[in-house]
């Protein structure tokens, strides 16, 4: 089985046919590079083209994992979220509480004053390793982070401890974590200068987290390379998932869609939704034009979000990821007072309970106006992960190009950075502070 994907309780055919030439010239700028952005293609190969590098990767969280109580995973954007994404899927929701080792736990993501210190606090007298990712080794993220944490891993277990335990993900020939992983001898795997954040979590970036958490990336990547030959340039239109999504959304935009929510009735995909955030947020979000990318947790949300999105504006659409069959069987009980009027329930898997309520709420959401898109997971594993991933990277490109934006930069990114360097008074930033200043 495969991961499918289905438009009936959003689009008929019809309304999507007139969509396949547009997502034919976008499939063909993708694969023959000629579209904005044909610097940054070199995820669209990454599920073959990292086979020779997983027997190395695996080795190194085989290490780390034997040295090590807790394994901190430094970065931000897409250096954490897609690892992040599959560990949280993987593991079990109570992972924090039964004491598995080694803990993968995230720094860099933020400059909280009282998360690094609780983070530090945590990692006292303990063995830890650090795994570094950034292509610059200056983002100001992950770059205090790292200097904090380096620091306090040479003092607690040796400088000795730390040069084997520091492991840098980061550009092959330049930036300053590249000159310091080269003076102090820490174990590199490259990012290619051809692959964004974003789309990285199939590299080195996202395979060696999820390795040090104990999950299988040749798995992983056997998905992906399976959803890359589904979703070919030679696949017909109607029989190519990535094809039939990016058409979809684009065709509900065009129609006054301009909000898609991401929704599980699985809590263990939340991260999954995050990483979906930035990748589609950060890719289509320019020229004053873009889906806005947002998530939900049912039926979590249904008692919050839910009365909005089936009363409010009629500006939004969904996707439904749906998983078919999840890891444990548990039938519900029969009790004898009944006082919860449930035993009609009696019997039956909670999952049929939980499958109901998704199929009754894609019902209502449907006749309230909000068309329904789906995805279907055969299960949560790290094959299906793996097809997961791709599908929504290779239409993201796809549907980044029937937008007519560059799905692959991110200039709105510096406006936030360039600000916060003035306001900090950084050497070279004199003329921004004293303009930031004088508005202030």
């Amino acid at each position: 089985m495969n991961i499918s994907f289905s438009y009936n309780n959003a689009l008929t055919t019809e309304a999507l046919t007139q969509y396949q030439a547009a997502v034919k010239a976008a499939q063909n700028e993708l694969v023959q590079g000629t579209g904005l952005g044909n610097d940054f293609l070199g995820w669209l190969h990454l599920p073959t083209d990292i086979r020779s590098q997983l027997d190395d990767i695996q080795a190194c969280a085989n290490m780390l994992r034997s040295k090590c109580d807790i394994i901190v995973c430094i970065g931000i954007g897409g250096s954490y979220l897609g690892a992040k994404a599959v560990i949280e899927a993987l593991s079990s929701s109570f992972a924090w509480l039964e004491g598995n080792k080694p803990a993968i736990v995230y720094a860099g993501q933020n400059i909280s004053e009282d998360y690094l210190y609780e983070l530090q606090s945590l990692l006292r007298d303990k063995k830890f390793g650090i795994i570094s990712i950034s292509k610059s080794g200056t983002t100001t993220e992950p770059a205090l982070a790292f200097r904090l944490l380096k620091t306090q891993l040479e003092k607690q277990c040796g400088e000795a401890f730390a040069k084997e335990c520091i492991i840098c993900i980061t550009d092959a020939k330049r930036g300053a974590l590249r000159t310091l992983a080269t003076q102090q001898g820490y174990k590199t795997f490259v990012i290619e200068d051809n692959i964004g954040g974003r789309f990285s979590v199939l590299s080195p970036v996202g395979l060696l987290p999820i390795a040090c958490a104990g999950f299988d990336i040749y798995q992983l990547i056997d998905g992906a390379t399976k959803m890359m030959e589904l979703c070919g340039i030679d696949t017909p239109f109607e029989q190519n998932p990535a094809a039939l999504y990016a058409a979809t959304r684009n065709k509900l935009y065009a129609d006054g869609k301009k909000i898609e929510l991401l929704v599980n009735y699985h809590p263990k995909l939340h991260f999954m939704s995050e990483w979906w955030k930035q990748l589609y947020g950060e890719s289509e979000g320019k020229e004053n034009k873009g889906i806005f990318p947002a998530s939900v947790d049912f039926t979590t949300d249904l008692h919050s979000m839910g009365q909005y999105i089936q009363e409010g504006e009629r500006h939004l659409m969904e996707t439904v990821i749906s998983v078919l069959e999840p890891q444990y069987t548990l039938h519900f009980p029969h009790d004898e007072q009944n006082l919860d009027g449930l035993n009609f329930l009696a019997g039956k898997r909670i999952d049929h309970v939980n499958k109901m309520a998704e199929l009754g709420t894609m019902i209502a959401h449907v006749d309230g106006g909000v068309p329904n898109m789906k995805i279907e997971l055969p299960q949560i594993n790290e094959y299906y992960l793996g097809q997961l991933i791709y599908f929504f990277e290779i239409a993201c490109g796809i549907s980044g190009y029937m937008l007519h934006v560059n799905p692959f930069n991110q200039p709105g990114v510096e406006a936030y950075k360039k600000n916060m360097f003035a306001l900090l008074d950084k050497p070279g930033y004199e003329a921004e502070s004293a303009a930031i200043k004088a508005r202030l």
